[in-house]
């Protein structure tokens, strides 16, 4: 949910057609001064300034680094902004559990390592770039998620990987996943102990690789995507 948020608020600054205006108004939706962003972002608030007037043209990282300073100067006081951009966009905070976008793809294969799974369908295709996952808690996607909001836990990219946790049989996800106008690349369920055959057909039907996770709790199931993910960006950035 705050990777969607971060994404909407840095789309916003990148697209606008004045990036200073962009990055004022940000600000002042998250009712910060320059001095507070500066002070996270480890810049003067002169700069800050520079940035707003337009002075400076900011680049990627450092629209990255604003935004992600806005949000955890939020986090510090409660989201309460981040609360009420949830609200706006219609997002189900209770179902997503975490969502990343990749800057250079996983490949099945080390998707199924990262997850200690395996794929219980044959004959998937195995060259499969994955771009991103989103984490849900089948029970709140499942009970509370429209259609349309499949839309929004995709991310920016549909090449990604649906992982659901809290799953008994695979049953209801794989009958999201056929009816959903949006489809992953990859399902990967946790928490099953016998799939139900309908998943495996409708996971055949769809072209979908079917990934089973053994990792003991949805945390250590995430903990092991994050690794992963920060592993990557950190040999991005050397």
């Amino acid at each position: 949910m705050l990777e969607l948020i971060a994404q909407k608020i840095a789309g916003d600054i990148v697209m606008s057609e004045n990036h200073g205006a962009a990055l004022r108004k940000w600000r002042g939706v998250f009712k910060l001064t320059q001095t507070d962003v500066g002070i996270l972002m480890g810049i003067s608030a002169s700069v800050i300034s520079d940035y707003e007037k337009g002075k400076r043209s900011p680049g990627v990282k450092f629209v990255r680094r604003f935004v992600k300073a806005l949000i955890n100067l939020d986090k510090s006081r409660g989201y309460p902004v981040v609360k009420q951009i949830a609200s706006s966009l219609n997002l189900n905070i209770g179902a997503i559990i975490d969502l990343k976008e990749f800057s250079t793809p996983m490949k099945l294969d080390e998707l199924v390592t990262v997850v200690d799974g395996f794929i219980i369908n044959s004959n998937m295709p195995r060259d499969i770039a994955i771009y991103g996952y989103t984490v849900l808690d089948s029970l709140e996607a499942i009970e509370r998620l429209s259609g349309n909001e499949f839309w929004q836990i995709m991310g920016t990219t549909t090449r990604r990987a649906l992982i659901f946790t809290k799953v008994s049989t695979g049953r209801s996800p794989m009958i999201s996943v056929r009816v959903s106008p949006v489809k992953p690349v990859v399902v990967v369920l946790h928490g099953t102990k016998k799939i139900d055959p309908l998943a495996i057909r409708l996971a055949d039907r769809e072209g979908l690789p079917l990934i089973v996770s053994l990792k003991p709790t949805p945390e250590d199931l995430i903990k092991s995507l994050r690794k992963w993910f920060s592993e990557k960006e950190e040999l991005l950035t050397v």
